[in-house]
């Protein structure tokens, strides 16, 4: 007999049914059930399909975790990230660990093997090559990036926050299974004594809860004085501090991270500028803040100020002013009580551009008070813009301002992110599919290969080709239900790097030729390349550490070439 379901699982397996047709990828239950726990968990903390993917560690030997997530101030950590001097003190760093197991209860054998990855891989002395063939690459490499991250930061003072989330059908949590929660909790504190240490059961109930969940992008500002309007669609107006504090806050109290521009939102940390901004905020004088700082800038889609007392702003992304509003952030979080008695105001102008190319003017012409990282405004260059108008009827999405096509709907296939074109970039113009998979959050920090890739000289059909041959190649992978998560990702940019020097005949693909191909019948050559990387790779050790070294780009170049040498003699031999 088949057991009993309540509704809440009865609506959760339709929803996750519908969700799943949707994602059109044909992942297993199993599997989209971690991609889609993952989503909903991660999902105030605006993170993109691709960061989804790359914390998603569930295979053999992974030790009980399915996804692993680490954050710094709410920004997900990469693998290559190089994080010294980036931040200040009181840093809040967050690892997020998720159990997803597709059934209709929660029992006690996951949280036992949390207890022991736990117990051996958070040790901060733990050494990678004592568990390797125990746990899989991926789930070593991202506790040593816990590892690494946390103690590099230690002279900042971390606040530290280790989260197990369970997710599972379940309705209910037996005593039993609380114990062992409770064990785990306990045997975590131990080890990290500071922590904030918590295991969150997800049920149906839960997931069903997370999934209605909606952004309201209609937020309203309250203003301090009447704001002044040269048209109907720009506004300027003084602020309370406190007021401006509940505008960038959520219920819990967190950053609201969608509020910034999605590709120049990096918190600089310890700078000059935000070490003056503290101390103002900080200090008791006759002085209002906002003589003293310049203030913020929001574009928005639609601006009105009824009654002129508040501004209701649609869709508002603060493009300039990030460290000025973290610091009134942190500075209220640490001082809560300072809330009600705030008399201070800060300088807020709210733009409705009339295109993107004003918007992306704006965020260019606003962001110069604190040095901005070049890759961060490098998506409001011309180029960047012209890509996405070309893909977007061509079926593919662009993502040059972080999550915006997630948030309109668009499936993950069809979503191409900035760091996935800049992979697939390099690794066929530039011919270097291992620096494609070891420096995935850097190669836009490289002047002259910036140039090479993103020229405005470059057929923009270049782009197309390559992003849709990178995500069929992706999607083979997945698909083919032959390789583990790590192994597609170690492997898929050497595999487009093949399919791209077959259909070319070049070893040395270029933007004209590459622009000039054809998209038919591609099937069977990426099958082909695949056997091939996959092959080496193995052959040279099957690990991250090849994919990230030099020879397997070499031994694939020398495959390669003598592969299109016998191509090109048996084409010239059937034309005579």
């Amino acid at each position: 007999m088949p057991a009993i379901r309540n509704n809440s699982q009865i609506l959760l397996e339709e929803m996750l049914k519908q969700e799943r047709e949707e994602h059109q990828e044909n992942l297993s239950i199993d599997k989209f059930f971690e991609f889609y726990a993952a989503s909903e968990i991660l999902k105030t903390y605006e993170v993109g399909y691709d960061e989804i993917e790359a914390g998603l560690v569930g295979d053999a030997l992974d030790g009980g975790v399915d996804g692993i997530y680490l954050l710094v101030n709410g920004d997900v950590i990469c693998e290559d990230e190089d994080n010294k001097g980036k931040y200040k003190k009181n840093v809040d760093v967050e690892l997020i660990i998720i159990q997803a197991k597709f059934s209709n209860s929660f029992v006690e054998d996951p949280l036992l093997k949390l207890s022991r990855v736990s117990k051996n891989l958070l040790d901060l002395e733990f050494d990678r090559t004592k568990f390797e063939g125990r746990y899989c690459d991926r789930v070593l490499t991202s506790f040593d990036l816990f590892r690494k991250t946390y103690m590099s930061l230690i002279s900042k003072k971390p606040k530290l926050s280790i989260i197990y989330h369970y997710v599972s059908k379940g309705i209910e949590v037996h005593p039993n299974v609380q114990r062992q929660a409770n064990d785990l909790v306990d045997d975590v504190s131990g080890m990290f004594p500071d922590a904030r240490v918590e295991v969150k059961f997800l049920g149906a109930d839960a997931l069903l809860k997370m999934s209605q969940f909606r952004s309201n992008d209609v937020h309203r500002l309250k203003v301090a004085e009447n704001p002044m309007s040269s048209s109907g669609q720009v506004f300027i107006a003084l602020v309370n501090l406190a007021d401006y504090y509940e505008f960038l806050t959520d219920e819990e109290g967190k950053l609201i991270k969608h509020l910034f521009e999605s590709n120049v939102r990096d918190y600089q940390g310890k700078t000059n500028v935000n070490n003056e901004i503290q101390k103002t905020l900080q200090s008791i004088d006759d002085e209002d803040f906002w003589w003293l700082n310049n203030g913020v800038t929001i574009v928005a889609s639609e601006v009105s100020a009824p009654g002129r007392k508040e501004l209701i702003i649609h869709n508002p992304e603060i493009v300039n002013g990030l460290q000025t509003s973290s610091e009134i952030h942190r500075y209220f979080s640490w001082n809560i009580e300072k809330v009600d008695t705030e008399k201070r105001n800060i300088l807020v102008r709210v733009i409705v551009p009339e295109s993107e190319e004003t918007r992306d003017r704006i965020i260019r012409a606003t962001n110069s008070q604190t040095s901005i990282p070049k890759s961060s405004l490098r998506v409001t260059d011309p180029i960047h813009r012209q890509i996405e108008d070309y893909m977007k009827p061509r079926g593919l999405f662009y993502d040059r301002r972080k999550n915006y096509y997630k948030n309109e709907g668009k499936k993950p296939r069809e979503i191409i992110s900035v760091s996935f074109l800049a992979q697939c970039l390099m690794s066929v113009l530039v011919q270097k599919p291992d620096f494609a998979r070891a420096r995935p959050s850097t190669l836009l920090d490289d002047e002259n290969v910036y140039n090479k890739l993103y020229n405005m000289n470059n057929d923009l059909n270049t782009y197309y080709v390559i992003s849709y041959l990178g995500r069929e190649t992706e999607l083979k992978l997945k698909l083919s239900g032959t390789y583990s998560s790590a192994e597609i990702n170690d492997i898929r940019f050497y595999v487009l790097y093949a399919v791209c020097v077959k259909l070319t005949g070049q070893i040395r693909p270029t933007n004209r030729i590459i622009a000039a191909l054809t998209l038919d019948d591609v099937e069977q050559i990426i099958a082909t390349s695949i056997d091939l990387v996959f092959s080496l790779y193995k052959s040279l050790g099957g690990n991250e550490k090849i994919a990230k070294g030099n020879d397997l780009t070499s031994r694939l170049k020398v495959e390669l070439i003598e592969l299109i040498s016998v191509t090109g003699s048996e084409n010239t031999k059937s034309a005579m």
